[in-house]
Order: C-alpha cells, then sequence, then structure tokens
C-alpha cells in the first residue's frame, strides 16, 4: 500500500502537476495583460478598503484573512524546512516562481467563486470551485469530485498534519506530552467550529494580522543581523535552482528536478493558488467595490504574502543558520526551530512553538469551514450530519497530535493534487469568463467609476448567477 500511495504522488507531482499548475498560471498571467506585476499596486488598495460590508455580513477583510489563516500554517515553517532539506536552496527559487505565476491563478478561481457564489438558508454566501463547476459548466459531477477531495485533504488530513506540527513543537520547547497539546487544540478547536461560519471569520481576523507582523518581525531581526550574508544567500538559492553548483559533480540533472518538484509541491501546499481551497473562503464575502473581481484581488494578495514574504523569511532563517545538514535528520518544525535557536538563542525554540500554535491552529479552523461548504455542496448539510462531521474533524486533530503521521503526508499530496487537477480543468474552461470580468472591473476603474457588478451585461452570467447572491 505504501509502495501504491508513493507511486500515485511521484506520478502527480513528478509530471502532471508540475506542468499543469505552471501553464494554467502562465495562461492567466498572459490572458489578464500580467495582471500580478501591473495591478500589484491596486491589490493594496483594494485590501485596505476591502473592510467595508453590510451588518451581520462577511467583509471581504475577514474572507483574506480567513483564506490566509489556511494558507499559513505548516507548509510556512515546517514545509519550506522539509522543501530545502529535500531540495537544497534551489526549491526556494521555485516556490517563488509558482507563487509568483499563481497569483493570476488565484485571482481567477477567486473572481469565479464570487461571480458563482450563492445564499444559504442562514443568509451566508457560500461557493468555490465545486460551485461553479456546477453552475458555470452545468458538470456537477466534477464539483461532486471535488467537493470529495478537498474533504479528504482539508477537512481531515490536513487538520492532523497541522496539529502534529503543533504537538511536535511543545514537546520540544516545553516538554508537554503530545496528547495533552491534542485535547488542548480539540477544545479550541470545538469552541471555534461550533460557533459557525461567522465565528470563523472573525477569529481570523483577529488572530492573523498580528501573528503573521509578529513572526515577519523576529525574521527581519535576523536578516539585519546577518545582512552581509544576504546576497550570498540569495545568490545560492539561484545556483541551486538551476544547478550551477551541482555541474562540476555530475548531478545537475537530479538537483534541479529535486528542488522543482519540492519547491512547487511545498509552495502549493503553502500558498494554494490552483488548488481552488482560497476560494471557498473568497465566495463567504461581500465584496468591496461590489464586484467579483475585487475578491480576485484581495486573494491574489494572500498567495503573495504567504510565499514571497512569510515563506521567504522561514528560508533566510534557515539558510542563514548552519543547520541545514544533508542526511542528518533534522527536519520540518524542529529544522525551523534549531535555526532561530541559533541566531537568538533559546527563546528561538519557544518562540517558533508559539508561532506554529497560531499559525496551525488557526488553519485548523480555516481548513474546517472549507470543508463545511463543500459537505454542504454535497446536501449533507443536516445538523446531525454536520455534528457528526465535526466530531470527526476534532478526531483527526487528536490523531494527528498523538499518532505518527507517515503516509499522511503522502496522502495529502495525493489529494492536494487531485483538487488542482479538477479545479485547473475547471478555470481553462471558464477562463472567458474571468477574461471578461477583469476587464469589465478595469474599463469601469478607468472611466473613473467604483467598480459594480452588472450581471445583465453578461448573457451567460445573467442565467446561471444566483439572483439574491447578485442583486
Amino acid at each position: 500500500m505504501a509502495d501504491i500511495i508513493n507511486s500515485i504522488s511521484g506520478l502527480l507531482w513528478g509530471h502532471v502537476l508540475v506542468y499543469l499548475l505552471i501553464a494554467a498560471g502562465l495562461f492567466f498571467t498572459f490572458k489578464l495583460g500580467f495582471i500580478q506585476f501591473v495591478q500589484f499596486p491596486h491589490m493594496f488598495k483594494v485590501m485596505f478598503g476591502s473592510r467595508k460590508c453590510g451588518n451581520n455580513e462577511i467583509s471581504s477583510f475577514q474572507a483574506f484573512c480567513t483564506s490566509l489563516a489556511a494558507r499559513v500554517g505548516t507548509g510556512n515553517m515546517a514545509g519550506v524546512a522539509v522543501a530545502l532539506y529535500l531540495g537544497g536552496p534551489g526549491a526556494i527559487f521555485w516556490m517563488w516562481l509558482i507563487a509568483l505565476i499563481g497569483m493570476a491563478t488565484s485571482f481567477a478561481e477567486s473572481t469565479l467563486a464570487q461571480a458563482y457564489k450563492t445564499k444559504d438558508s442562514d443568509g451566508n454566501f457560500r461557493g468555490g470551485p465545486a460551485y461553479y463547476m456546477q453552475t458555470g459548466l452545468g458538470k456537477r459531477w466534477m464539483g461532486v469530485l471535488f467537493s470529495l477531495c478537498l474533504i479528504l485533504a482539508f477537512g481531515l488530513v490536513f487538520n492532523a498534519v497541522q496539529s502534529n506540527s503543533i504537538a511536535a513543537a511543545f514537546e520540544v520547547a516545553f516538554d508537554i506530552p503530545k496528547y495533552i497539546v491534542g485535547l488542548c487544540l480539540v477544545i479550541g478547536s470545538g469552541i471555534i467550529i461550533f460557533g459557525g461560519l461567522k465565528t470563523i471569520s472573525r477569529f481570523a481576523e483577529m488572530v492573523v494580522p498580528f501573528m503573521a507582523l509578529a513572526y515577519l518581525c523576529v525574521a527581519l531581526y535576523v536578516c539585519a543581523v546577518n545582512l552581509s550574508a544576504l546576497p550570498d544567500v540569495f545568490m545560492l538559492v539561484i545556483d541551486s535552482a538551476f544547478g550551477i553548483e551541482q555541474a562540476g559533480a555530475g548531478a545537475i540533472g537530479y538537483g534541479v528536478i529535486q528542488a522543482m518538484i519540492q519547491g512547487i509541491k511545498r509552495g502549493l501546499f503553502s500558498n494554494e493558488a490552483g488548488m481552488g481551497s482560497a476560494a471557498n473562503a473568497a465566495a463567504t464575502a461581500t465584496p468591496y467595490p461590489p464586484h467579483p473581481a475585487s475578491q480576485g484581488y484581495v486573494q491574489m494578495l494572500g498567495v503573495f504574502i504567504d510565499t514571497i514574504v512569510i515563506c521567504t523569511a522561514t528560508a533566510a532563517l534557515i539558510l542563514l543558520s548552519q543547520q541545514l545538514i544533508p542526511e542528518s535528520g533534522v527536519l520540518g518544525i524542529e529544522l525551523t526551530q534549531a535555526a532561530l535557536t541559533e541566531h537568538v538563542g533559546s527563546w528561538g525554540t519557544y518562540f517558533i512553538a508559539i508561532a506554529i500554535l497560531f499559525f496551525a491552529f488557526t488553519s485548523i479552523v480555516a481548513n474546517y469551514s472549507y470543508a463545511e461548504t463543500n459537505l454542504m455542496f454535497l446536501e449533507h448539510n443536516s445538523k446531525k450530519g454536520m455534528f457528526i462531521f465535526r466530531l470527526i474533524v476534532l478526531g483527526m486533530v487528536m490523531f494527528g497530535a498523538v499518532g505518527e503521521l507517515g503516509l499522511i503526508w503522502t496522502l495529502a499530496d495525493i489529494s492536494m493534487g487531485l483538487m488542482a487537477i479538477v479545479n485547473v480543468i475547471a478555470l481553462f474552461m471558464l477562463s472567458g469568463v474571468v477574461i471578461w470580468l477583469s476587464k469589465d472591473y478595469n474599463e469601469q476603474r478607468k472611466r473613473g467609476l467604483t467598480p459594480t457588478f452588472d450581471k445583465s451585461k453578461h448573457p451567460k452570467l445573467n442565467k446561471e448567477v444566483d439572483p439574491l447572491a447578485w442583486k
């Protein structure tokens, strides 16, 4: 079974997804006029004005924080360390690349999620890839397949991964038994999860900005202290990405391929561009400006902050230290802890443990919100069924804290990969709608107007958009 699972993961990530994700990112980058570069300042403008919404509604900023809560987690601290250990410093370059071109893909999926969102019986907006596959493409079977993969990945597997990292970090830093950490996580997660979608959004809005700024301040301090070494670290990343340093040893092929695979795999796990997961959060918002593309800009910024800013901060902590030792067996969150301890002393171990608690805990509750939305898409939204599902999610949190994950990481990669394949195919098929929405938004901006979505201007959307979601 282990051999079969590893073979499937190797096929997905060694061949299919590497090319598919890069192709999707390049396609939308060109078709949208290099939107992530040309409109870079506008992303911040939309984000700073995104707190506007009606009473008892979820703002674009809250949806942004929810998606960032899911993005910023184990992948930013443990995942970067794994990529460096298995792929070398060059993996960071490929993380940057997949994030930069993936920003356009993120714009596409989040804009579609807003356009095709629906309003549930509780007055919440819900949507995401499953919804635009069903409504925009008329292919419910695609939506069902995507939902099943997402529920497996985000509702169950990824939450076990997140709690495992928290428990491991606290055991190293404070010598607290993993089962104690697991019980505390179950109680904390349960309080928020049973509070519903709006509780999750408010929690993310409070915690995410604080935790991201604290972690970046420590990373900037380390970089400032080691300022003279930064150019050498940057050149090491570039040289390793293209096999320049391995060329003399005849290992250029293996080095470049491993760096590429690990960088893209861990980069996608962290920023989720093209995976379709963050689009579920994007759909929950009442955006400002009131146009689907505005949420596309906000979520595009989330990819930038996650990978280009936070993942780079972790990479700098590790590469500026002497802790990255091949075949040492020290990887994951333990490597990040060891690196920061070398820079700042023993309190670095404790700081990383607290940081991963915030990062991974917010990921658990945000991941659950994605799974809940897709469970409702599958029409399993009875109170009893939702209650049972929440208990199963909390059971996986406990299992992750005390169990040996092993193949679970590989299962996470497979389910994540299948999600990305189904989602990217749908994005290509709906690319015409994405391009029209982007042009409509920017043409209104050029005329000095606040972009407003008028579905009647697009015959296809006028027939398909939920009239309760977009009046």
